[in-house]
């Protein structure tokens, strides 16, 4: 992807809805994830009977056409194909996981890892945080 698609935060939010979407479809398990201004890496498991092309495929074809069909983009979104690793053992796991974590830090747009908002471990924090909040105060609802 060449153009700077995602350094609008709407196009940034609506790929993690779509990520969400399909996690909650049961398609892939996400481990991990940052979406860049013009790219993004995403660390996953596939479901039993998908392979990784067909996960990327589901996941550039609904973004595609939610971005054209709520947001009314025209053009291309998507560089073809796309790269892959294959992770095998917990420590190339962990250095993926890190590796993926600290491109907005080298690229300058966020100081920590967890600080850029479209990331994992944002996202994470944010959610822990809410838990905690949520259990601190029993019954009562924002």
């Amino acid at each position: 992807m060449s153009k700077r698609l995602f350094q609008v935060e709407r196009n940034a939010e609506l790929l993690i809805q779509v990520l969400r979407s399909q996690v909650a479809e049961r398609r892939f398990e996400l481990h991990d994830f940052v979406i860049m201004p013009d790219h993004v890496h995403l660390l996953l498991t596939v479901a039993e009977g998908m392979t990784i092309e067909k996960a990327v495929q589901m996941i550039k074809g609904r973004f595609s056409y939610r971005l054209s069909h709520e947001f009314g983009f025209k053009g291309e979104v998507w560089q073809r194909g796309f790269s892959e690793v294959q992770v095998i053992g917990d420590g190339n796991l962990e250095a993926h996981r890190e590796y993926i974590a600290q491109n907005p830090v080298k690229a300058g747009l966020a100081g920590q890892v967890d600080e850029y908002p479209f990331c994992y471990r944002h996202l994470a924090r944010v959610k822990a945080a809410l838990r905690n909040e949520e259990e601190a105060l029993p019954g009562l609802k924002p």
